[in-house]
């Protein structure tokens, strides 16, 4: 039999039934426990009590789709704290574009960097509107040689499901990636659709929905991957 390890995990994100992954989400917990034995104890907190919540004491985050949020201020709380906590990290869609934005502001010195759907007349957009909107679309990724991704995933090339409109502006890769973040997951044309932090132990984005992959009876290898990531911070911590 399994043995099942345990980890306390935050789920960040304004919960709503019409948000299809938020529906994905306890199920994948349940498949979690059931087929991989990794417990996760999870938490909804929402974006706007995210202050008043010590997420340091947390194994892992995960910060949900669902942009923009009620509270932005809260999100990119919860992307500060798992970086400088060395907390087990996952940002999916919304999540990953305020991954991207949290170390901008705060890792690169550009305090102004806004994310142009809550802020559309921000004067230095980092989050901008794609060339081609990915809402309801399915698109191949390829990961690169030696990354945290391709370990997780196994191969170089997956198909993903997306739901978002909005992506990283170009023009800032070089300066995000000269404050660790590493771009390894790119469409056919070059687009980053993933990005992991160098130096973390756990801390990874993705513009696409793992939660949306399949019907659900099976996790995807990047959550699995959150889950373990947890749970081996929690056996490394003492609560």
């Amino acid at each position: 039999m399994t043995t099942t390890r345990t980890a306390r995990v935050a789920l960040i994100g304004d919960r709503s039934a019409h948000v299809r992954s938020h529906t994905r989400v306890p199920g994948l917990i349940d498949v979690l426990r059931e087929q991989h034995g990794l417990a996760l104890d999870a938490y909804w907190i929402p974006t706007e009590e995210v202050a008043g919540t010590g997420l340091a004491g947390f194994d892992g985050i995960w910060l949900l789709p669902g942009s923009p949020y009620r509270d932005e201020a809260g999100a990119l709380a919860a992307v500060r704290a798992a970086r400088e906590h060395r907390i087990a990290f996952l940002g999916t869609c919304g999540g990953f574009q305020h991954l991207l934005l949290e170390i901008a502001r705060n890792l690169c010195g550009l305090a102004d960097a806004t994310h142009a759907e809550s802020d559309p007349g921000g004067e230095r957009p980092l989050i901008v509107p794609l060339s081609c909107s990915l809402v309801g679309h399915e698109g191949a990724v390829h990961l690169t040689r030696g990354s945290l991704a391709e370990r997780i995933f196994g191969v170089e090339r997956s198909v993903e499901r997306y739901h978002c409109a909005y992506g990283l502006d170009h023009a800032y890769l070089p300066l995000l990636e000269a404050h660790g973040l590493r771009f390894t997951g790119h469409d056919g044309t070059g687009e980053v659709r993933i990005a992991e932090l160098s130096g973390h132990p756990f801390m990874l984005g993705t513009l696409f929905q793992p939660e949306l992959a399949g019907d659900g009876s099976r996790c995807h290898a990047v959550i699995r991957a959150f889950a373990e990531a947890a749970v081996a911070t929690s056996a490394a911590t003492v609560h």
